[in-house]
């Protein structure tokens, strides 16, 4: 995400605390979030997807998904 979106959300966020913001305001500021949050998510799959496990006989295996939901 470009530093100038990740600046109008901190814009937008301080705004909201002090004086609230427009219906405008609100519906960019969820559109910019969303926007970081899939980034982020994009981000640290690639960096889960890159992990490689490594065995005593020095095979390596990439880190695969657990089949169980955590509890």
């Amino acid at each position: 995400m470009e530093q100038k979106k990740i600046d109008r959300i901190n814009e937008l966020a301080r705004k909201s605390r002090e004086f609230g913001l427009t219906a405008e305001e609100k519906k960019e500021q969820t559109a910019l979030r969303a926007e970081y949050i899939a980034g982020f998510r994009r981000n640290l799959q690639a960096q889960l997807d890159s992990i490689v496990v490594v065995d005593e006989q020095g095979n390596r295996k990439p880190l695969k998904m657990k089949d169980e939901p955590l509890q």
